[in-house]
C-alpha cells in the first residue's frame, strides 16, 4: 500500500497495536485473536511523545518489538499501527533492498485514512547510525537492527525457491519471481513480452488465506475475496486464476487490501527482468529507472497494476465479455487487462 503510487510512503491499516506505558495494564489477547480491549487501550492511551517527533515515535514503536519479527509482504516492509490522541496511527519500517546493505532503515507514519476522514500528519524519514540506529546483515535476508540499547532480528520472506506449478504459465510468459501481499495472499508476477502485459496469477500453494466466491451464479468465472475484496478469473486455457481487480476504496484508503502492486519480488528478480519488462511496455522510460523500476530522477517506482480498481460489484460485469468463445488467445487474454494498457 502506497500514498501515491509506488512512493516511499506506503503503509497500512494494521492488527499491530502499540500501547503507551501509562495504559491500564492487562494482558493482549494471543493465539491469532485481536481484541476490542487491545484497540481501546491504543486509542485512548497518553504516549509520553509528540507525535510530530520521528525519532520519539520510532523509540516507542521499536521497544514494542520483540527480538525477532518476520516481514512478509516482499517489498520488505514491516508495517505497524498504534493510538495517539484519539487517532489511530499507521507506518512501516522498510528494509529497502537498494540501501539496507549501507545501513538505512527507512521509516513512515501518519493516521490511518478512511473514507470519512482525511490526511493529519504524515512523516517519514530514512534512518542510519547518524539518527542512532544501526542496520547489520547477520545473514541473507536476515538483519539487526539496534536503538537505544535494544535489537531486533528482522527476518525477510524467503521465497527464493517459490514457482508456479507446471502448467501455470502460459506459452510467452516469463516468471518474474514471487509476490507476497500485505493482505496475506501470495501470487506469481508474470509477464508476456509479445503481448506486453504483466499479470499477477494467485499462488494456491500455501495455506488457505482467502475464501472465494463466485461473482454470479450463472458465471463461475469471475470469483471475489470475502475478505479482501480481490476479484479473479479463471483462466479459460490453464488451470490458474488471474487478479482483475482490487475494491477501490481500499486503494483510496491505503490498506491491506489495495492490490499486490506494491509488494514486488525485490529479493528475488534476475537481473534486468523487470526492467526489461517495464521498457518492453513502455521504452520511452528507457535510461528513466534502474533494474526495480525505480525512477532515477524523482521518488516512486513504475506502477506494475495489470487489474482494475472497482467500485461496484456491478463493475465486474464488464468481464463477462471476456467469456466470448469467439476471443482468440491472445484477444481473450488483453480482455481480462485494464482498458488503459490494451
Amino acid at each position: 500500500m502506497n500514498r501515491t503510487l509506488t512512493t516511499i510512503l506506503p503503509a497500512l491499516a494494521g492488527i499491530v497495536l502499540l500501547f503507551s506505558t501509562t495504559a491500564a495494564a492487562a494482558t493482549a489477547c494471543t493465539n491469532g485473536v485481536v481484541c476490542n480491549q487491545d484497540y481501546v487501550e491504543s486509542v485512548s492511551a497518553e504516549p509520553s511523545f509528540a507525535i510530530d517527533d520521528i525519532m520519539g515515535v520510532f523509540g516507542h514503536v521499536f521497544a514494542s518489538l520483540p527480538d525477532r519479527v518476520r516481514v512478509y509482504p516482499t517489498e520488505n516492509y514491516f508495517y505497524f499501527t498504534f493510538g495517539y490522541g484519539g487517532l489511530t496511527y499507521a507506518g512501516n519500517m522498510r528494509l529497502d533492498v537498494k540501501d539496507r546493505d549501507a545501513g538505512i532503515l527507512h521509516f513512515a507514519y501518519f493516521n490511518k485514512l478512511e473514507s470519512w476522514n482525511g490526511e493529519v500528519l504524515t512523516r517519514y524519514r530514512p534512518l542510519s547510525r547518524a539518527d542512532g540506529v544501526t542496520v547489520e546483515k547477520v545473514a541473507a535476508l536476515l538483519y539487526r537492527v539496534t536503538f537505544n540499547g535494544k535489537s531486533t532480528l528482522f527476518a525477510l520472506n524467503d521465497l527464493g525457491d517459490v514457482q508456479p506449478p507446471p502448467g501455470q504459465i502460459g506459452e510467452g510468459e516469463e516468471y518474474l519471481g514471487p509476490v507476497f501481499d500485505e493482505s496475506g495472499l501470495q501470487f506469481y508476477l508474470l509477464f508476456h513480452k509479445r503481448d506486453r502485459r504483466f499479470m499477477f496469477v494467485l499462488n494456491e500453494a500455501g495455506p488457505k488465506a482467502e475464501d472465494l466466491l463466485a461473482y454470479s451464479d450463472g458465471d463461475p468465472s469471475i470469483l471475489v475475496g470475502m475478505r479482501t475484496g480481490f476479484a479473479f478469473y479463471r483462466d479459460r486455457y490453464l488451470d490458474r486464476k488471474i487478479l482483475i481487480g482490487v475494491y477501490a476504496d481500499n486503494v483510496e484508503n491505503n490498506n491491506y487490501f489495495d492490490g499486490p502492486f506494491d509488494q514486488l519480488p525485490d529479493n528475488f528478480l534476475k537481473g534486468d527482468m523487470l526492467k526489461d519488462a517495464i521498457l518492453a511496455v513502455h521504452p520511452d522510460l528507457e535510461g528513466e529507472i534502474d533494474r526495480f523500476g525505480n525512477f532515477r530522477s524523482q521518488e516512486g517506482r513504475y506502477l506494475v497494476n495489470p487489474y482494475v480498481n472497482y467500485s461496484y460489484l456491478g463493475d465486474l460485469e464488464a468481464f463477462r465479455r471476456c467469456g466470448d468463445a469467439q476471443l482468440t488467445r491472445a484477444a481473450y487474454y488483453r480482455c481480462l487487462q485494464p482498458p488503459e494498457t490494451d
